[in-house]
């Protein structure tokens, strides 16, 4: 795994199964974003098993399959969708189309997990709320800067133990190393890509959701800008921020760009303050830098005193089977699908509504 790289950036962990071999199917379907490789590890060390693999590009299709020998490579997305052993449909499509897939995979009965962000229009919402309601399948996203990352998994279980008491306020920033040459043509369109707020700003609204309790929120305030990059890539914004404030009273400011200076060992310093009644957590999720390369630093100071907890290969990340029992015993207890779909409306209308910085 490359640190360096955003793009293909694939957290693996220790084997934590939740069901014997075999017990749950999945495969795997457009490969346009690197992160399908890491939704995959997250359900493999769960104990689940990868049958298929499909992309319309034959090559992303067997460099797939060798980072997972076994894997079967269809000839053809009906395939996949018409093989009755597989439960779950994993895709990492162009965003503009993700909502297309699921859709697909829904009416095939099969329950879907895609990389964020998982709509870029609310439009497509708003299709998939209705298709998830007819179908009783899931629409579940990889919003992995808080599943797949062991310090944000950790923090949320210390605010629900209460160590920092009722929480108030998250600040959130998201930078990530652009790294353009290695970027595919649909991730520079605004129509294909979503929007900055859309895109990488869904993680960050998602966060606030689950760390301050909230099931809904209000957009106050968002802007995007493309401070840099106006000649090379006009249709790319290079960043963003907003302002919410949750139905609970608990408020958000977050910051998402693509400047992340070559001389950092990641591929963005993503950090998380939380502010609680009784004391605050600062997540250091990649790195600390000019202290430590490692990854999942927690520090938390509450009335007892200061506290730091590398927390790397430590805590696991128990989303992936959790969702595995869910899709199996059609349970909420990895993400409810009313949280997933709240976090892509609110990050849709943050876009919308955002003022442009010329």
């Amino acid at each position: 795994m490359n640190r360096k790289d955003g793009m293909n950036y694939a957290p693996s962990g220790k084997p934590q199964p939740v069901v014997e071999k075999g017990e749950f199917v999945f495969a795997a379907v457009a490969l346009d974003h690197g992160h399908i490789y890491g939704m995959c590890n997250g359900l493999l060390e769960a104990g689940a098993l990868l049958k298929w693999v499909y992309d319309p590009d034959p090559v992303k299709a067997s460099a797939f399959a060798k980072t997972y020998p076994g894997v079967k490579v269809a000839d053809s997305e009906e395939e996949v969708l018409n093989d009755p052993e597989v439960r779950l449909i994993a895709g990492a499509a162009i965003p503009s189309e993700r909502c297309a897939l699921g859709l697909r995979a829904m009416e095939h009965g099969k329950d879907y997990f895609t990389d964020k962000t998982p709509f870029t229009t609310l439009g497509q919402l708003e299709t998939a709320r209705r298709a998830t309601e007819a179908t009783g399948r899931k629409y579940m996203v990889y919003f992995s800067e808080r599943l797949h990352v062991e310090s944000a998994v950790h923090a949320g279980s210390l605010i629900r133990d209460g160590a920092i008491g009722r929480v108030l306020q998250v600040t959130g920033f998201g930078p990530h190393r652009l790294g353009a040459a290695g970027r595919p043509d649909w991730f520079f369109r605004k129509a294909q890509y979503g929007g900055i707020l859309c895109d990488i700003g869904s993680h960050q609204i998602e966060q606030f959701l689950h760390f301050a309790d909230c099931r809904d929120a209000r957009v106050l305030h968002s802007k995007v800008a493309n401070y840099a990059h106006k000649e090379t890539y006009p249709e790319l914004e290079d960043f963003g921020d907003a302002t919410l404030v949750g139905d609970n009273g608990a408020t958000q400011y977050f910051r998402v760009d693509w400047f992340t200076p070559e001389g950092l060992g990641t591929w963005g310093d993503g950090r998380t303050i939380i502010l609680g009644t009784k004391g605050y957590i600062e997540l250091r999720k990649y790195i600390d830098i000019a202290r430590s390369t490692a990854s999942d630093h927690l520090y938390l100071v509450d009335g007892e005193g200061e506290h730091l907890l590398e927390l790397n290969g430590k805590v696991g990340c128990p989303f992936f089977g959790e969702l595995i029992l869910d899709c199996l015993n059609r349970t909420e207890n990895a993400m409810t699908q009313a949280h997933a779909f709240k976090a892509a409306e609110l990050c849709l209308k943050a876009q919308e509504q955002a003022v442009r910085v010329e």
